[in-house]
């Protein structure tokens, strides 16, 4: 326990020290503490390298590059907001979604108010919302009235009944011509052509090195969804093959415009899951 308020102490101390010497990225101003900085990295110095990451790539995939009405589903404690404040301007505005209470408690209370918004979805997940209402529920958001949509290690927890509800919802809040940034474990070619790779009873290949992402274990119906042995749920990480995406896409009006390789497949990339860019007809 005293450790742990020493870190924080330490922390605290380092954040205040170097927020003051921000020059050029003022938005890095809104990067929480230790004890909020959550998703799966919690040192500042990787918040702020995928903050940088995801900032770049709003700017290659935004049409116009401010006054945007930016969606975040699975906001967390805000890093995709930090990312986008740039491109919200005078009238535009972001828009943070997540299943947790604490989390949209904590990024009301940290974010400007007159540029953020946070909205609570009371529904089940089984590994962040296992106590919240099951079944499916739409966002509180107007049809076609999102400029760009990010969903950072959202898809990668949902099962394929969610995968596919929510990802027409996307389809739906997007304008005409706006775009989605989703990551994803994406079972393609990379991830399956390794030399360390073998083919289950339906000829699809499966990862057999040693590292932790390996996802060899069917959890849909459709045998597109996976995930690796060691999950105590499916929903704590979640695989999907390219059959899988494809069906995804069916009927939303959504098609593939980019992708970006993740480096958990141990080959170089620009973030840990693969980053899909989708585009609305």
């Amino acid at each position: 326990m005293n450790q742990d308020i020493k870190i924080r102490d330490f922390d605290n101390a380092y954040l205040q020290f170097d927020k003051n010497l921000i020059r050029r990225t003022k938005n890095l101003r809104l990067v929480p503490g230790l004890d909020e900085r959550r998703g799966g990295k919690i040192s500042y110095g990787e918040w702020c390298h995928v903050i940088g990451i995801f900032q770049t790539l709003l700017f290659l995939h935004l049409k116009r590059k401010t006054n945007n009405r930016i969606l975040d589903i699975g906001c967390g404690t805000g890093l995709m907001g930090i990312a986008a404040e740039p491109f919200l301007g005078g009238s535009g505005q972001y828009t943070g979604i997540d299943v947790s209470t604490e989390d949209i408690s904590f990024c009301v209370q940290n974010y400007p108010p007159d540029s953020y918004s946070f909205k609570h979805h009371d529904v089940h997940n089984a590994t962040y919302a296992s106590g919240q209402v099951d079944g499916n529920i739409p966002w509180d958001i107007d049809d076609n009235s999102i400029d760009m949509l990010t969903a950072l290690s959202v898809w990668t927890h949902l099962n394929e009944s969610d995968a596919r509800y929510y990802f027409s919802e996307i389809g739906r809040v997007l304008k005409s011509g706006a775009k989605a940034m989703v990551t994803f474990f994406l079972m393609d070619d990379t991830y399956c052509l390794r030399p360390d790779a073998q083919t289950d009873t339906k000829g699809r290949y499966h990862n057999t090195s040693r590292q932790k992402w390996i996802f060899d274990t069917p959890c849909s119906e459709s045998g597109n969804w996976f995930h690796p042995k060691w999950a105590k749920r499916p929903e704590d990480a979640i695989g999907i093959t390219e059959e899988g995406l494809n069906s995804l896409m069916a009927g939303t009006g959504l098609s593939l415009a980019a992708s970006y390789p993740g480096n958990w497949k141990e080959v170089p990339g620009i973030f840990f899951q693969d980053v899909l860019i989708f585009q609305k007809d």
